[in-house]
């Protein structure tokens, strides 16, 4: 049954008249898709189904439930056709095999052959091309390697005449020398010559004149006139031969700089040689028009500034009275390193917009008494990266939000300078802002400033530790908490006006302690010390290492100081040269003793003082002393006098 083909045609013809395969077909799947759980009852049923449906209505899938009939297409023949082989076709297998075979190996041969031909013909062009491409390849390295000698050969030769170039220069140098020195020496020689002659000359005929006159008997009054008359003409050929426009240029600037802008101006209008002289560059890198600020007009300054914008380096407009636009010519010296505008009153925002931006390489700028805002203060930090000294002095326009504007851009971090004499408006935040963004500060003036506090002093100190000078003279509110605070500065100069303590004294004593240690060359010499001092805060002061190094020593209108101090002066103070003990009312006898035993002592002044005749026989005994001064001492009379 696996195969029919050869069976007897009776048999197949029988099953294909009774359509068996077609029933065995829709059988089987009946069975395979729904698996009954009798499979004999279910074909008896299907069986009779197809025997009332009829063979000519037979289906594939008529045994299969309609819920479970598959999506599949319907075929022509069914597949048991196929098995039982009861088809008509001729094809057999065999013949399939066969005629694929056939087929497989005329595909093979025809593809081959043109294989065989395009490849026999891809290899010939690409060996060409690679043949190409290997003589292009020799071709440039032939040619490299000939451009390489020649680069070679070419750079000898550039060498060599190069090389030439410079010796022939060298030699028609050397010839121009040659030259202008035989030149000048033939030049030196007849001029030489030629005064010698005149001298000789003048000589003869000042000798022939003495001759006709002692001949003629003149009086030796009359003799002195030719030579009076030769010595005119020497002085007057002295004056043409050594003109002030014939000195090299480096006297002549020595000479001009003494001058001031108003006579350097005078100067250039004498001739043509001194104007000449006056245009010299390095004449005009310091301008100070303060001098002249009444007499020469705005047009002038700005031609001035214009025709030598790239040689100025410092200007000085102190107290000038000009037109804004005369100042926003500054802008064009792009070298300006140094500007001073204080005493300016038109001197506004706006023109210093210009300086900025045209001068960003000032190092000293000077702005006191003017009517700056704000707005200058925010273009400072923007422009003028390498501003060191800054003078704010007296500028009350500005506020705290001007000061917290440096902080800007680039910044003011390197100022190691400033004054803010007068400026009452700035309060404790404004000092914080100048902490927080010029932490170098080594140089801060604040006179002139009644509002100055210790808390002020304090927020400035706590960021801007390395303050080594500070100056605020007419700040009467400051009390020893601003002397404590400043201890901690390497201070090497404190000048103030006003009464302090003992502890501020010697707090201001360590902080000098400590900038001698730190700099032992630069220590404090000279002490002026307030008039409130006593005995105690003396001893607290002569206590402390500073005392070996003082060379002066005013104590004047130290009321309260006994001869203790002086004693302790003597034990203490071995360098001490000058002493002033003006109005000490407590001194006595013993106390001028005392002073005797500073051996160092050059110069001392005891005015107002209550010494006697005694007291000065005492100091006649010192042997350095050289200077004395006993005014408003009424115990000395003239006796005392004449023994000192």
């Amino acid at each position: 049954m696996a195969s029919l083909r050869n069976a007897n045609p009776r048999l197949k013809n029988y099953f294909k008249e009774n359509y068996i395969p077609q029933v065995c077909e829709a059988l089987l799947c009946g069975i395979l898709v729904t698996c009954p759980e009798d499979p004999l009852r279910f074909l008896e049923g299907m069986i009779m189904v197809i025997i009332k449906s009829g063979l000519q209505n037979l289906l594939w899938d008529m045994c299969i439930a309609p819920s479970m009939k598959p999506n599949i297409r319907r075929l022509s023949e069914t597949y048991l056709e196929q098995c039982f082989e009861l088809d008509d076709q001729l094809m057999t297998r065999e013949l399939m095999i066969k005629a694929c075979s056939f087929y497989t190996g005329h595909l093979v041969k025809t593809h081959f052959c043109t294989w065989r031909d395009v490849t026999h013909t891809n290899e010939n062009v690409v060996l060409a091309d690679k043949m190409n491409r290997e003589v292009t390849c020799y071709n440039f390295r032939l040619q490299k390697y000939i451009f390489h000698h020649w680069h070679s050969y070419m750079e000898d030769q550039k060498e060599k005449l190069k090389n030439m170039v410079l010796r022939i220069q060298r030699i028609i140098y050397c010839h121009k020398l040659t030259i202008i020195l035989t030149k000048w020496q033939n030049r030196a020689r007849c001029k030489n010559k030629k005064k010698e002659d005149e001298y000789l000359k003048h000589k003869l005929q000042l000798k022939n004149w003495r001759n006709r006159l002692l001949l003629k008997g003149t009086s030796a009054e009359n003799i002195n006139f030719p030579e009076q008359q030769f010595f005119e003409v020497c002085l007057v050929d002295e004056t043409l031969e050594y003109d002030i426009s014939q000195l090299p240029e480096e006297s002549k600037l020595q000479i001009f700089f003494y001058l001031s802008l108003k006579d350097v101006v005078i100067c250039g209008q004498v001739n043509h040689a001194w104007m000449l002289m006056t245009q010299l560059s390095s004449l005009w890198n310091a301008i100070d028009f303060s001098t002249v600020k009444h007499m020469i007009p705005d047009k002038y300054i700005v031609s001035t500034l214009q025709r030598w914008r790239l040689n100025v380096l410092r200007l000085n407009f102190c107290g000038c009275l000009l037109r804004p636009k005369t100042f926003r010519s500054a802008s064009h010296c792009w070298n300006l390193q140094e500007l001073n505008v204080s005493d300016c009153p038109t001197f506004t925002d706006e023109s210093m917009r210009h300086i900025s931006e045209g001068c960003p390489g000032v190092l000293y700028l000077n702005l006191s008494n003017t009517t700056i805002t704000n707005r200058t203060m925010r273009l400072l930090p923007r422009h003028f990266h390498n501003l060191q000294n800054l003078s704010l002095a007296y500028c009350r326009r500005f506020t705290d939000k001007g000061l917290q504007y440096l902080k800007l851009g680039n910044g003011c971090h390197k100022l190691i300078y400033l004054d803010l004499s007068g400026c009452a408006q700035i309060s404790v935040q404004g000092f914080r802002y100048i902490a927080n963004s010029c932490t170098g500060i080594l140089h801060l003036t604040i006179n002139d400033m009644p509002t100055l506090t210790d808390n002020y002093v304090k927020a400035l100190v706590e960021k801007c530790s390395h303050i080594t000078s500070m100056v605020f003279i007419g700040a009467p509110h400051i009390s020893d908490c601003t002397f404590k605070a400043l201890s901690t500065c390497k201070l090497r100069k404190i000048q103030f006006e006003g009464l302090i303590s003992s502890f501020a004294l010697l707090l201001r004593c360590k902080g000098c302690q400590q900038s001698a240690c730190s700099a032992p060359k630069s220590h404090v010499k000279f002490f002026s010390l307030p008039y409130r001092i006593g005995d105690v805060g003396l001893k607290q002061f002569l206590d402390g290492p500073a005392s070996v190094r003082i060379r002066e020593l005013n104590l004047s209108n130290c009321v309260q100081l006994s001869d203790v101090s002086v004693m302790k002066l003597s034990e203490h103070c071995p360098n001490l040269n000058y002493l002033s003990l003006r109005n000490c009312e407590h001194l006595t006898a013993q106390g001028i003793a005392y002073i005797v035993n500073i051996f160092s002592l050059v110069s001392t002044d005891l005015s107002g003082t209550d010494i006697s005749n005694e007291d000065l026989n005492v100091l006649s005994g010192h042997k350095k002393l050289k200077e004395l001064s006993v005014s408003a001492c009424y115990r000395i009379t003239d006796d005392g006098i004449q023994v000192r």
